[in-house]
């Protein structure tokens, strides 16, 4: 078979099955193209989860004849005014959208430049375009598209349910506003339901104006219970908001990373911030977290999917330390803080009815697993006496220890209401904490095996484990190369008798492959750690004096991480006074 050219309309519409492969997609080219024309406005219709209807409106700068013209053939942009794809300013940039999108449906451009007398439209219909032609709109443009996919109906097949496709569209407008709270949106939906309306903040660029975006984006409970982020390093710098460890999902779903203005998915955040959270929550709950990292241009690469999703940092290890070491310390600066949604679930505990719901929520973290004697053994090094109590003070952020309940709860006075301690989540924290200090100041004991392993891999993984040795040498594994494709394991953490090096290392290899990051090491050795830390800590049933119950409540207030356990779970709560008063009617 002889090569031939194939025709223009085919080609678009492959290009539309690599840009456009569903209603979201649609939606965000379009509300991008606007951005990118500084509107300060934008509504956006969606009829059957937008395969009836996608309509976009904006006050943006608009277009002339000429430009509409132009706006529908590919590759044609004025996003890359100097032709260098290394300096992408804007959020649209190859001129595939328009077309790719007209290839595959019915739709309507309408737009009237800023200062022009006369608005123009131009109409797309699988590909065969119409002459522009005069219309009446206002400053700005608006696009119609109709029967998305009726050109390619192969494609319907693989579409979900209305409802899904909407949310999917939804959600691709809430990361855009979330990245430009100067600009207003409203997204309606089938029957003029309001679907999400968003105000312009008056000072768009503030931090005031992003934490407002973000609270009504992913609401109240996050703004009050996050933490702000603020760093720099190597030319980048890595803002926004990190919920605390007790406020969590079962789903890394509401994990938002901005880059320059641009929402982005990228594996590389779901690493950083699985790193960041490692001791502080259970391996199967996921933080709320919103992070914008803004760098210089050329160390970006967006231009490495067809639809904008993905960039690549030219050194992605600086990007990623950067937000881990930012992530750290932020959550080590919380202290004892621990999220409000754990007094609201208190209250509500007391409310008839809820008792299940409250169990539920408790099921949710897994049981530690039982260590053995010899690792009991090894935790009761890290316990220390009860310091003593400083006179009862109310006023401290925990209060004064006032009583024991059941011999498993600490209550204590605060001046504006009562806490509520779990004696022995607060204490397996503080012992973690203290084995956390140890290993950072000896490092984690070796064992020499008898008989060194080799574990063969492929080249690529046993150069990645190699280049990585120093890092895994601090956790207490010792690797050489061995030849190509293989690795020899010299020595392995004295904390887990029994390791099965093999799996470990190939579990290893294929991380560093992922993520860029061990976690089977580090996870098993702080694994151990928090298995200690709670066998070894004040148990439930345990009888506290008063000086202990209160010298114990001073140091939650002095260890970082301490409102959490390690499994994620509360290790008090906190109720004002206010609410005691109106669970009792009294206001």
């Amino acid at each position: 078979m002889s090569i031939r050219r194939l025709p223009p309309v085919l080609v678009n519409r492959i290009a539309a099955g690599e840009v456009i492969e569903r209603p979201a997609a649609a939606v965000k080219e379009l509300v991008e193209n606007a951005i990118d024309a500084a509107a300060t406005r934008i509504d956006v219709a969606l009829k059957q989860g937008g395969q009836a209807l996608i309509s976009v409106v904006d006050n943006g700068g608009g277009m002339t004849p000429d430009e509409l013209n132009l706006a529908v053939e590919r590759h044609c942009t004025s996003k890359l005014p100097e032709d260098d794809l290394l300096r992408i300013a804007a959020l649209g940039f190859r001129g595939e959208a328009l077309p790719s999108i007209g290839a595959v449906s019915r739709m309507r451009l309408v737009s009237r430049p800023r200062g022009g007398g006369n608005a123009w439209e131009i109409t797309v219909e699988a590909g065969n375009r119409s002459a522009p032609a005069p219309a009446a709109h206002p400053e700005g443009t608006r696009v119609d598209v109709h029967d998305l996919f009726f050109a390619t109906p192969a494609r319907l097949k693989f579409l979900k349910t209305p409802r899904t496709e909407r949310e999917l569209a939804l959600d691709a407008v809430r990361r855009l506003a979330m990245a430009c709270p100067g600009i207003s949106f409203t997204v309606t939906g089938d029957e003029e339901r309001v679907l999400l309306r968003l105000a312009a903040a008056a000072e768009a660029g503030g931090a005031r104006a992003r934490r407002a975006r973000l609270a009504a984006l992913l609401g109240r409970e996050f703004a009050e219970n996050s933490v702000e982020i603020d760093a720099e390093r190597g030319g980048f710098r890595l803002t926004g908001l990190i919920g605390l460890p007790t406020l969590h999902r079962a789903v890394p779903r509401d994990q938002y990373l901005v880059v320059n203005g641009r929402p982005v998915r990228d594996k590389l955040l779901v690493g950083a911030v699985r790193a960041a959270y490692q001791d502080v929550l259970a391996r199967d709950r996921h933080p709320i977290v919103a992070l914008f990292v803004d760098g210089p241009t050329d160390e970006i690469d967006v231009n490495v999917h067809p639809a904008k999703a993905e960039v690549r940092f030219r050194d992605a290890a600086l990007v990623r330390g950067l937000i881990v070491g930012a992530l750290r310390n932020a959550l080590a600066g919380s202290g004892h803080r621990a999220s409000s949604t754990v007094g609201s679930a208190a209250l509500a505990a007391f409310r008839p009815g809820t008792g299940a719901a409250g169990q539920s929520r408790r099921s949710a973290f897994p049981p530690p697993p039982a260590p053995s004697l010899d690792l009991v053994e090894t935790g009761n090094n890290f316990l220390r006496p009860a310091e003593p109590a400083p006179p009862p003070a109310p006023q401290a952020p925990l209060g004064a220890a006032r009583a024991q309940l059941h011999g498993a709860y600490i209550l204590a006075e605060t001046a504006t209401g009562i806490v509520l301690v779990d004696q022995h989540a607060a204490h397996e924290r503080l012992v973690y904490e203290r084995m956390k200090q140890a290993l950072a100041a000896r490092g984690v004991a070796r064992q020499a095996l008898l008989l060194p392993e080799v574990v063969e891999l492929e080249d690529s993984a046993a150069a990645r484990l190699a280049a990585r040795a120093a890092e895994l040498a601090e956790f207490g594994l010792q690797i050489e190369p061995f030849g190509p494709g293989a690795v020899v394991v010299r020595e392995v953490p004295a904390l887990l008798p029994g390791l099965d090096v093999g799996a470990l290392v190939r579990d290893l290899a294929d991380e560093l492959a992922e993520w860029d990051e061990g976690f089977s090491l580090k996870e098993r050795v702080e694994t151990v750690c928090g298995t200690l830390a709670c066998h070894t800590s004040v148990r439930a049933g345990n009888r506290l004096s008063p000086a202990e119950m209160d010298a114990l409540l001073r140091q939650m207030e002095a260890t970082p991480n301490s409102g959490q356990c390690n499994h994620g779970r509360p290790t008090y709560v906190a109720l004002e006074l206010a609410d005691i008063e109106r669970l009792f009617g009294r206001k």
